[in-house]
C-alpha cells in the first residue's frame, strides 16, 4: 500500500468506526504520546535503561504503527499529500545528503 492509499484507509477508518476525526491539537498531542512510547521502548530494549517487566510484552512494530496512523489523521485533516510530501523529501534528501552522508568518517566501519 503507498501513501496515498494508507490516507484513504485511515479516512475510511475514521468514517466508520471513528465517528470524526479529533481536532488538529488533539491528534498533535496524541503523536507525541505514541512517539513517547516508542521511545520508552527504544530506550530500554535497546539503549542503557533497564526493560520494566511492564514493558516486556510491548510491540515496537504497534506503537510506530500507532505513530503513523496519528500522523496520517493529521495529514488528512490538514490536506497534506502525504505521498507527494514523501516523495518531494525523499528527492530533497537524496540530492542534499548523498555526498554529506557517502564523506562522513563517523559512518564508516
Amino acid at each position: 500500500m503507498d501513501l496515498e492509499g494508507a490516507q484513504k484507509k485511515v479516512d475510511q477508518w475514521i468514517q466508520t468506526h471513528g465517528v470524526r476525526y479529533f481536532d488538529e491539537l488533539t491528534n498533535m498531542a496524541q503523536l507525541t504520546e505514541e512517539v513517547g512510547e516508542v521511545a520508552r521502548i527504544i530506550a530500554r530494549r535497546y539503549g542503557e535503561q533497564s526493560e520494566k517487566e511492564s514493558d516486556k510484552d510491548k510491540d515496537l512494530g504497534e506503537e510506530l504503527a500507532d505513530v503513523i496512523f496519528v500522523a496520517i489523521c493529521l495529514a488528512n485533516q490538514t490536506g497534506v499529500d502525504l505521498q507527494k510530501a514523501f516523495e518531494k523529501k525523499l528527492k530533497k534528501k537524496s540530492e542534499r545528503d548523498h555526498e554529506r552522508h557517502q564523506n562522513n568518517p563517523k559512518l564508516k566501519n
